[in-house]
């Protein structure tokens, strides 16, 4: 039970970017919508927000947009109980309805309290392996990788990977196996079996290089779904968070998008035929790039080649003809790729001012 609702409510007036303050600030992945005599009018979650950054919505629009646009889905209104309802009602409730916070509620609709479901069931070690993807030759960060992975590069006083590897613990991963190639040694001697750094840690080494997804061939036995992760992000997504929007959207894989704006610093023509119909000066083209982590079910690892070098646009393409399900998570948290010389500069200055 939770029972301090200030940091937990926002009114209906609010944007949708307040809601998503709301949601980082009280780490219940939810934010209540109230009116002013405090009787509840809708929820907003993680997924919520996430989805209405890939919908493109303005996150500076009132949040009963987002509560508007749902009024045509499954559950558009949130699902609550009565105040008094008992523990074992609330969790045949959630699970009936797979859910992961009911709010409880007097006769006349007012908001009590709030019940979470990892509250009523142990949740614990969180059933999810990871696998850190570490056997790059980080060329174009020589002469820094000349005698280290970059995966061991320092960032602050730790190896990013360590940062990696802590940040999957915090999330509740205890399995994680790290691929490598360039100077693993470096790593294994450095981590051993992990129980230093509180996980339990496996190496997947490759004799020759197999490409971003070609090592997962030799994980295929797995039972539980896998976080695959690059060795070179410096990133504080919620993994909770992702394996939540991995099952509420049934997915074979999810891949973790980060928006990425060009600014054209020309005037942009727009044109059909010989006809002009309209200019642009110096537009900003958005995009959604692969931000290098993804959530992949058991099983899809036996759809990579024995082998041979196999990549993660590969085994995209595989699973998008065979009619796999593959969904975008975007990442709204912080995220730097570490791949060339100027990126590791701003991580480290990212690091150090406190942005992750």
């Amino acid at each position: 039970m939770y029972n301090d609702l200030s940091d937990l409510c926002i009114p209906p007036t609010a944007s949708i970017r307040e809601a998503m303050a709301c949601i980082d600030r009280n780490s219940k992945e939810i934010a209540l919508v109230v009116d002013n005599q405090g009787r509840l009018l809708g929820t907003v979650t993680d997924g919520d927000i996430r989805r209405a950054i890939l919908a493109a919505f303005d996150l500076d629009s009132p949040v009963k947009e987002l509560l508007q646009n749902r009024t045509c889905k499954p559950n558009p209104k949130p699902v609550t109980a009565l105040i008094g309802t008992s523990e074992t009602e609330l969790l045949q409730a959630m699970k009936k309805d797979f859910l992961r916070h009911i709010p409880l509620v007097d006769d006349h609709q007012r908001l009590v309290d709030l019940v979470l479901f990892r509250d009523l069931v142990e949740t614990g070690e969180l059933l999810l392996q990871a696998v850190i993807m570490a056997g790059g030759f980080g060329n174009r960060l020589r002469p820094l990788t000349e005698s280290l992975p970059k995966p061991m590069l320092p960032v602050g006083d730790k190896p990013l990977l360590e940062l990696i590897i802590g940040q999957l613990r915090q999330s509740g991963i205890r399995n994680v196996h790290v691929t490598t190639h360039y100077k693993g040694e470096v790593i294994e001697k450095y981590f051993g079996d992990g129980q230093e750094h509180g996980v339990r840690m496996s190496y997947v080494g490759e004799c020759e290089p197999l490409g971003t997804a070609g090592a997962l061939c030799r994980l295929a036995d797995c039972r539980d779904p896998l976080l695959v992760i690059n060795g070179d992000v410096l990133t504080s997504v919620d993994f909770r968070a992702m394996l939540n929007f991995h099952e509420d959207h049934a997915a074979d894989m999810t891949i973790a998008v980060k928006q990425y704006d060009i600014e054209v610093p020309y005037g942009v023509i727009e044109s059909n035929g010989v006809e002009i119909t309209g200019i642009s000066e110096k537009p900003v083209i958005s995009q959604f790039i692969n931000a290098g982590i993804y959530l992949v079910n058991p099983g899809i690892c036996g759809l990579v080649p024995q082998g041979q070098r196999y990549d993660i646009p590969d085994l995209v393409r595989r699973l998008l003809e065979e009619h796999y399900r593959v969904v975008s998570f975007p990442v709204r948290e912080y995220w730097q790729d570490i791949g060339r010389p100027e990126d590791y500069e701003r991580a480290l200055t990212d690091f150090a001012k406190g942005e992750m």
